[in-house]
C-alpha cells in the first residue's frame, strides 16, 4: 500500500508518522505522478469520492477526481507547469455514485528531501454542509423554477441532481398544481439529456386511439385520414425526456401497450410492420395514489412497479406554507418582466389573507391568484382590492406556518457557528456573510453564545 511518506520532511518526521497524520484528517488528500497516475489516496478521499484506494491508485487523476476544472484549468496541473502552489480554488467535482460535490482545491508540488519533483499534491474539503447552510440562510433554495424555503422540498432538492444525472424511469406524485411539470422540467434541465428534446403529453386529455397515435406515430394509411406519415413523441423526441402526465388516467389496454415498451425499449408504430428503438428517458406523473389504484385493481401492478424506480412526492402548498411568501415574490418577479411593470410586494393584510387561504389549487392557484392582482393593480403594492373576491371568505381561516423563518435562520447559525467551534469570524465567512451582519443576526435573533 502507497501513502504520501516521500514529502519534503524538513523536521525529518518518521514515515508512520505521516501516514497517521494524512489518515486522521478529514481533507481528501492524493498524490500524482509525472504520468498523472494517483499514487496514493487517503482515507477521507475514500469517504468524501465514495471509492476505495485500491480502485483509485494507478488510475489517472481525472478518472478518479472528476471535477469540472479537469479538461481546461486544473489547479494541480497549473502546479506542475508554473511550480507553484495554488489554495482553495472552488469547484465541483463527481463522485463515484454520481453525486456532485462543491468542494474547495489545494494544489503543490511533490518533492523528496533532496528537493527533486516527484509529481504532486492536492488536497480538497467537501464544502456540501456550508453550501446548504448558505442556502438555509438566505431563506431562499432555487433549483430552475423551483424555490422553496420547506424541509420537504429540501430534501428532494437535495436528491434532484442525482436522480437527475440518472437515466432511471421516474414517477411524480402531486395534487393538481403542484408543479410536476416543471419538475419533470427541471430533471430534464439537470440531466446528461438536457441539449436534446423535452415533450410532455397530457395522457388523461386523450382517449386511446388518439393517444397511441400520438405517442407511436402512425404510417400513411393506417387508419381513416391517415393520409402521410406521422413522427410520434416517441421518435419525436429522440434521446431527450418524455413527460406521461396524468398516467393514472389511462385505460388498461393502453397500460399494457406502454408496458411493453418499457420492458423491450422498442415501439411500433400504427400501420407499421418495423419496431422502432426507444431512446428517450420516460417520467410519469400523476395527481393520484397510485399504490391504491393498484389494490383496487384500476392500475396494473406490473406497470406501477416498472413506473415507480424512483418516486418524488411534491407536498401540496398547505404543507409548506412557509414557502407562500417566497413564491409570491417569484411571482412577482416574473411578471414584471414580463408585463413590464413594477411592482414591489403586497401590502400586509393582502399577505394576511394569502397567507390564511388553503389553496386547493396549490402553486398554480397561487399564481393565478397574483396574475389576477397584476391585472388591476396600477400602483406598487398589491391590496387586498386587487385580489380576487372569493378569496375573501378565507379571511378567518388563519393557518400559523409550523416553522417560521427566524427559527430557520436561527438554527442554521446554530449550527455553523458549532461547525466553526463558535469563532464568529470563520463562522461569517463560510456562511458567505460579513461578519458585521452575523454579529447584528445574532443580537437580533437572541443567540446565547457559550
Amino acid at each position: 500500500m502507497q501513502y504520501i511518506v516521500r514529502m519534503n520532511n524538513k523536521n525529518n518526521i518518521p514515515d508512520n508518522v505521516t501516514e497517521t497524520i494524512l489518515e486522521s484528517i478529514s481533507d481528501g488528500v492524493f498524490t500524482v505522478d509525472h504520468e498523472w497516475r494517483i499514487m496514493s489516496f487517503n482515507r477521507a478521499a475514500e469517504q468524501i469520492l465514495c471509492i476505495p484506494r485500491t480502485a483509485a491508485i494507478g488510475k489517472h487523476c481525472w478518472e478518479v477526481f472528476r471535477s469540472n476544472m479537469c479538461d481546461e484549468n486544473c489547479s494541480l496541473k497549473k502546479t506542475m507547469k508554473e511550480g507553484k502552489s495554488f489554495v482553495n480554488s472552488e469547484t465541483h467535482i463527481t463522485d463515484s455514485t454520481n453525486k456532485i460535490i462543491p468542494v474547495t482545491v489545494s494544489t503543490s508540488l511533490l518533492k523528496d528531501k533532496d528537493g527533486n519533483v516527484l509529481g504532486g499534491l492536492e488536497t480538497f474539503r467537501d464544502h456540501s454542509q456550508i453550501v446548504e447552510l448558505k442556502r438555509q440562510l438566505s431563506g431562499k433554495y432555487q433549483i430552475g423554477n423551483m424555490v422553496s424555503r420547506s424541509k420537504a422540498m429540501h430534501d428532494l432538492f437535495n436528491i434532484l441532481e442525482q436522480v437527475a444525472k440518472s437515466d432511471s424511469t421516474v414517477l411524480i406524485e402531486g395534487e393538481t398544481g403542484t408543479g410536476k411539470e416543471v419538475l419533470a422540467r427541471t430533471i430534464h434541465d439537470l440531466s446528461r439529456r438536457s441539449e436534446n428534446p423535452y415533450i410532455g403529453i397530457n395522457c388523461g386529455a386523450l382517449p386511446d386511439t388518439l393517444l397511441e397515435s400520438e405517442l407511436f406515430g402512425y404510417k400513411a394509411g393506417a387508419f381513416t385520414d391517415a393520409r402521410t406519415d406521422k413522427q410520434g413523441v416517441f421518435a419525436a423526441a429522440e434521446a431527450g425526456t418524455i413527460l406521461l402526465d396524468e398516467i393514472g388516467d389511462t385505460s388498461a389496454n393502453f397500460q399494457l401497450r406502454l408496458l411493453r415498451v418499457l420492458e423491450e425499449k422498442k415501439f411500433q408504430p400504427l400501420g407499421s410492420v418495423k419496431q422502432l428503438t426507444v431512446s428517450a428517458r420516460i417520467i410519469a406523473a400523476t395527481n393520484q395514489n397510485l399504490e391504491s389504484m393498484v389494490a383496487a385493481g384500476k392500475f396494473r401492478q406490473d406497470l406501477f412497479y416498472r413506473l415507480n424506480i424512483i418516486t418524488l412526492r411534491l407536498p401540496p402548498l398547505r404543507e409548506r406554507q412557509e414557502d407562500i411568501p417566497l413564491l409570491i415574490d417569484h411571482f412577482i418577479e416574473k411578471m414584471n418582466r414580463e408585463r413590464d411593470k413594477n411592482i414591489r410586494n403586497v401590502d400586509t393584510k393582502a399577505m394576511s389573507l394569502l397567507l390564511s387561504h388553503n389553496y386547493p389549487g396549490n402553486i398554480r392557484e397561487l399564481e393565478n391568484i397574483i396574475e389576477h392582482a397584476f391585472v388591476l393593480c396600477e400602483g406598487e403594492v398589491i391590496q387586498v382590492h386587487h385580489l380576487p373576491s372569493h378569496l375573501n371568505k378565507y379571511a378567518g381561516e388563519t393557518v400559523v406556518p409550523a416553522v417560521t423563518f427566524e427559527d430557520a435562520e436561527r438554527n442554521t447559525i446554530l449550527k455553523a457557528l458549532e461547525l466553526n467551534q463558535y469563532n464568529r469570524v470563520k463562522t461569517a465567512e463560510s456562511l458567505g456573510i460579513h461578519k458585521s451582519t452575523l454579529f447584528r443576526k445574532i443580537k437580533k435573533l437572541k443567540i446565547k453564545l457559550p
